[in-house]
C-alpha cells in the first residue's frame, strides 16, 4: 500500500489510461509520449506512466494490476484497475504516501524524483508538483500537497 486514508481530493482527473505495466497508488505519473485531442475523455491514446522526468499529471489514486480476469476479478475494495484501463489522478489536494525519495522537510517543494520512477523528492531535479507538509514518519510515509495547474 502506498497511500493512507488521510487525504484531501480537491480536484481529480479521470481522462487518462495507464498501460505501462503495473503501478501502486500514491506514485507520481507524467504524460506518456502520446496524448489525446480535445477533451480526450475516452481516447485510449491519452496515456500516463511513471517516470523520472516529464510533464507531471498528478498522483495515481488506483492500483494498476495485470490479472487474468477469466480466473479472478478485480478487488473493488482496493480500487484496482486492469492494465490499460482508466485511472483516477489527483491534480489538487494532499495525500499521505510512501513513494518518497530521501528525507523531506516540511515546507520544502515536492518534485519528480530523478532516480526512481514515480517517486517524489525534495531535490530539484524534475518538475515541481507541490510541497511536503510533513517529514517522513517511522513507516516512511509523508504528507504531500499536490498543486498542479
Amino acid at each position: 500500500m502506498a497511500l493512507k486514508s488521510d487525504r484531501y481530493e480537491l480536484q481529480t482527473d479521470i481522462s487518462f489510461f495507464y498501460n505501462d505495466g503495473t503501478a501502486t497508488r500514491g506514485c507520481a505519473v507524467v504524460h506518456d509520449s502520446t496524448a489525446g485531442s480535445g477533451a480526450a475523455m475516452d481516447q485510449g491514446v491519452n496515456l500516463v506512466k511513471k517516470a523520472t522526468s516529464g510533464n507531471p499529471v498528478g498522483i495515481l489514486l488506483n492500483d494498476v494490476v495485470n490479472k487474468d480476469l477469466t480466473r479472478t476479478h478485480l478487488n473493488q475494495y482496493k480500487d484496482e484497475v486492469q492494465k490499460g484501463g482508466k485511472v483516477t489522478v489527483l491534480r489538487k489536494g494532499y495525500v499521505v504516501t510512501n513513494s518518497i525519495d530521501g528525507s523531506p522537510v516540511a515546507g520544502s517543494g515536492a518534485y519528480l524524483s530523478g532516480s526512481v520512477a514515480g517517486n517524489v523528492s525534495m531535490v530539484v531535479s524534475g518538475t515541481k508538483i507541490g510541497a511536503f507538509l510533513s517529514s517522513k514518519d517511522e513507516d516512511g510515509y509523508c504528507k504531500v500537497e499536490v498543486n498542479l495547474p
